[in-house]
């Protein structure tokens, strides 16, 4: 009979809670995903598109960051 646990952290640190619960890393696992509601609806949509474009979180960091100097220089 399938055991069932349940496993709250980040997608970032999934791999490490696996190891550290003696996990083979080549057993099977199904994750669901709780992706509950979206304080900014579309966000994850827009952002799947902007890394399949080739763009790093750094890269989208940089670019928010120019975009905020330059309306606020429009602003000042």
């Amino acid at each position: 009979m399938p055991r069932t646990e349940i496993i709250k952290t980040t997608a970032a640190q999934i791999s490490a809670e696996l190891a550290r619960r003696g996990v083979d890393p080549e057993e099977p696992v199904t994750i669901t995903l709780d992706l509950g509601e979206e304080l900014i609806p579309g966000r994850r949509e827009a952002r799947a598109r902007v890394v399949a474009a080739g763009f790093t979180d750094a890269d989208i960091n940089r670019l928010i960051d120019e975009a905020r100097t330059e309306a606020q220089s429009l602003v000042e």
